[in-house]
């Protein structure tokens, strides 16, 4: 017995390796059975839609978690679950994603990002409706905020597609869909994207509406800047259409007689009614300064810069806008530049003359009326005369050969006249001018062209 007992004791210890051991076989065999399970169970559900899809195992037992967008999605995701070799019990723990009622999903601009906000139907939609965004906006931040959410309406896609193409052609603004009624506000980034943007909405999908659109133009803006040191006028901003650009252009150098015009302008839709019958005369007082600048934002327009002298600077405030179409507002914030330094009367003929060789004082067509395109020319010429206090000058008139001479002669003479007229409105003191008109006498150029008749006509201040 005592035997007996001595040999049991030595066996035994051995026993406990060996449960050790089956354990472990136990639970390797398990774990692996589990992970096959897991991998099987995540196959079976490759092609179906679903969002914070989670499987667990248990054993042979599976529990499956997720969110579906459809009933009949959520019980086939469960079934194919459930018919997965091995398993043995499927804990469904699967919901419908929440339905949204109303509907609503938005896209936001700031300064630098896009928010896309409110709900959208399918993983695949906010997929494509951020990477849309991201190729469409060019580096600008996208900010998803979407949620997934049942109750789209139909063809949602392609309508939240197309307004998400808008939302690039703003500044700032927002975009939303709410069902299938569409609301708009902000700023156009562009002139004529306001226009834009209506036309696309017209290609929205059946059964969508837009119930608001706000969408703000940003102000039409022209620009002209006169230069003094490069003797030149800088033309920026918009035009309604390449017909007034052209006239605009062509009015500036009429009335710009020496300025080189550097004409940056370019054609858009949304110039205020009115706007060239502003733009024109506006430039003509621009004309005037000697340096200066013109803004014209919407129906406002600011001129700012200096007079050659007092009184111009007082008529340029008094006549600015008296030209302008109703409605118009303007504002003139004109100084008046420093007197120059006095010359003698040989340099104030020089100048003169240089003045006189850039450009010509124009008359109405066989008057005497001086034409109001000169009125900066003029005013260079008043300046010259106000540093030569002492000097006394006649005013010359020329005309070309047509017509008869007698007439020639008579016109010349009220024309030379009319300049001096100006002059003294300018305050000079008139005993200091004569008003001599030679006719046809004293030609420049042939009177057989076009051309050469036009150097014929011309005023001539002498200096004596």
């Amino acid at each position: 017995m005592h035997g007996l007992f001595k040999w049991s004791s030595k066996w035994w210890p051995g026993v406990i390796p060996l449960v050790v051991l089956w354990g472990i076989a136990a639970w390797t065999s398990t774990a692996t059975v589990e992970a096959d399970l897991a991998a099987r169970s995540n196959a079976a559900l490759k092609d179906t839609v679903l969002d914070k899809r989670r499987i667990s195992v248990d054993g042979r037992d599976v529990t499956f978690a997720a969110n579906a967008f459809s009933e009949d999605g959520r019980l086939s995701a469960v079934a194919s679950v459930e018919a997965v070799p091995g398993v043995r019990l499927v804990n469904d723990e699967t919901r419908l994603v929440a339905e949204a009622k109303p509907y609503v999903w938005s896209a936001e601009r700031d300064v630098v990002r896009v928010t896309l906000g409110g709900n959208a139907p399918l993983p695949s939609s906010k997929s494509k409706l951020t990477e849309a965004a991201k190729a469409s906006l060019g580096g600008v931040e996208v900010v998803d905020q979407m949620a997934l959410a049942r109750g789209a309406p139909s063809r949602f896609d392609a309508a939240a597609l197309l307004l998400l193409d808008q939302i690039s052609k703003l500044k700032d603004g927002k975009i939303t869909l709410t069902d299938s009624k569409v609301n708009l506000a902000g700023m156009a980034r562009e002139l004529g994207g306001r226009e834009a943007v209506a036309a696309a909405l017209k290609n929205l999908p059946e059964g969508y509406s837009v119930a608001a659109n706000d969408i703000k133009a940003p102000p039409y803006v022209f620009q002209a800047y006169k230069d003094p040191v490069a003797v030149t006028l800088t033309l920026t901003g918009y035009v309604p259409d390449n017909n007034v650009h052209a006239a605009l252009v062509a009015a500036a150098g009429r009335k710009f007689f020496s300025e080189k015009v550097v004409d940056n302008l370019k054609a858009s839709l949304g110039a205020p009614s009115g706007f060239a019958a502003a733009v024109a005369p506006a430039l003509g007082a621009l004309s005037r300064l000697s340096t200066g600048t013109l803004v014209v934002s919407d129906r406002e327009v600011k001129l700012s810069g200096d007079a050659l002298y007092d009184a111009a600077a007082g008529q340029i405030r008094d006549g600015l806008g008296k030209d302008f179409p109703q409605g118009w507002q303007y504002k003139a914030e004109v100084t008046v530049k420093p007197a120059a330094a006095p010359v003698d009367p040989t340099v104030c003929q020089q100048l003169f003359s240089e003045i006189l060789a850039k450009g010509k004082i124009r008359f109405e067509s066989g008057k005497a009326d001086i034409v109001p395109d000169s009125a900066g020319l003029i005013d260079r010429l008043i300046e010259t005369a106000m540093r030569c206090p002492n000097a006394t000058i006649e005013v010359v008139g020329h005309t070309d050969s047509d017509g008869e001479e007698a007439a020639n002669q008579a016109l010349s003479e009220r024309r030379a006249l009319a300049v001096v007229d100006y002059l003294v409105r300018a305050g000079l003191p008139a005993n200091r001018f004569t008003p001599i008109g030679y006719g046809s006498t004293q030609p420049l150029a042939g009177n057989d062209s076009e051309d050469g008749k036009a150097q014929n006509r011309r005023i001539e201040f002498v200096v004596k």
